[in-house]
């Protein structure tokens, strides 16, 4: 197969494959259905429409105006799934409501995966766009828990639930006021391999930002160079950085996402005084660190901490 894919793994609900053989997979269905909806809706997903999707949208400001013009581009090419966004004061969701049901049976596998690929297309393009991952806070999925349920911890969240009438899945407010950090240049480098490529990009399971994310992780709070990082790794600089960038993410963004993550965990689960965990993750004052939590969280330090239930 052009996938490069052993027949005998397509009859195994167990087996697993590359990421790029999934990817031309992806492109191959397309292809042969003219149709990148996989046929799983009334009206066909014309060809093209990921191309248009994405030349739309990247000329939008923030993150906030890329996910409107998105909504209102699927609500014309996807009416029978439409898309809402709401933002609130500190939690943000994106709602995907069936008009009309897509298949009778509510756990009927294509259903199943019609709500999995138009979530994993929107936020894939969504962090495509800002230039680092969006961590969705909750998913809750409208059907029963799938055989394959465990992967949502890997592609969508470590929070989901099922069953739910909707799809909804929440984010912090403060995400769509990210400017959009993509431009035409970038944009012709993305369509390459589109739109099976998306399903490459901004996976919580990528080998290389796992590896560097680790170096990382062990040197903290001091701060590892580009440098650093390559000589632990046995590799080269530049093709710790090309990887990285092949995989959606660069050495700042994983700096950034891990000192947000330790620094929740700590408030979460440690007590130690906000102060302690300022320094401790190398911030050079205190207000700093407040400031960093108030924009991820929309909450001050202790604020979070409270309603995290840690003290």
């Amino acid at each position: 197969m052009q996938a490069e894919i052993a027949p005998g793994d397509l009859d195994d609900p167990g087996a697993r494959v590359p990421i790029r053989s999934y990817a031309a997979l992806y492109n191959l269905a397309v292809e042969a259905l003219q149709d990148e909806g996989f046929a799983l809706f009334p009206t066909a997903v014309r060809v093209g429409s990921f191309e248009f999707l994405c030349r739309s949208v990247v000329s939008s400001q923030s993150l906030a105006e890329a996910l409107d013009r998105t909504c209102r581009f699927l609500r014309l090419v996807v009416p029978d799934l439409p898309v809402v966004v709401s933002a609130g004061p500190g939690t943000s969701e994106l709602r995907f409501a069936e008009a009309r049901p897509l298949q009778r049976e509510r756990d009927d596998p294509r259903r199943v995966f019609a709500f999995e690929w138009i979530l994993r297309w929107l936020h894939g393009l969504a962090c495509w766009l800002v230039n680092r991952d969006l961590m969705l806070d909750s998913v809750a999925f409208p059907y029963a828990e799938p055989p394959h349920a465990a992967d949502y911890r890997l592609i969508y969240t470590a929070r989901s639930s099922f069953r739910s009438r909707d799809l909804v899945a929440t984010f912090n407010s403060n995400l769509l006021e990210l400017p959009v950090r993509r431009d035409d240049e970038a944009l012709v480098a993305f369509l390459d391999g589109a739109p099976g490529k998306i399903v490459t990009l901004y996976r919580r399971d990528r080998e290389m930002v796992r590896r560097v994310r680790d170096v990382i992780a062990k040197s903290f709070p001091a701060v590892a160079s580009l440098g650093a990082v390559a000589q632990r790794l046995n590799l080269s600089a530049r093709t710790v950085e090309r990887r990285l960038l092949e995989e959606g993410s660069s050495l700042r963004a994983i700096k950034d996402a891990l000192r947000r993550d330790m620094a929740l965990s700590r408030l979460r689960a440690s007590d130690q005084s906000v102060a302690q965990i300022a320094a401790g993750l190398g911030y050079a004052d205190t207000s700093t660190f407040f400031r960093a939590v108030t924009a991820w969280t929309g909450t001050s330090p202790t604020a979070y901490r409270k309603r995290a239930g840690s003290i």
